[in-house]
C-alpha cells in the first residue's frame, strides 16, 4: 500500500525549499561588505591591466 502524502505539506515543503534557496543566493549577493566587493574588482583590474602590459604589438595596422 501507498504511503498518505498530504498534498498540502507538501506543496509548503516545496515553496520553502524555493524560498530557501532564493535566500541564500541573495545572501551571497548582498551579503558580501563593499570593501571586499572593491578589492575584488582592483584585484580583477590589476590582473587585467598586467595580462594587456605583456601582449606583443607590431607595427602593422593591417591586425
Amino acid at each position: 500500500m501507498a504511503e498518505i502524502v498530504n498534498l498540502n505539506r507538501a506543496r509548503k515543503a516545496r515553496a520553502k525549499g524555493e524560498k530557501d534557496k532564493t535566500a541564500a543566493a541573495n545572501r551571497v549577493l548582498h551579503g558580501t561588505p563593499k570593501a571586499v566587493r572593491n578589492l575584488g574588482q582592483a584585484r580583477k583590474d590589476k590582473a587585467d591591466g598586467a595580462l594587456s602590459g605583456h601582449k606583443l604589438e607590431n607595427g602593422n595596422d593591417d591586425n
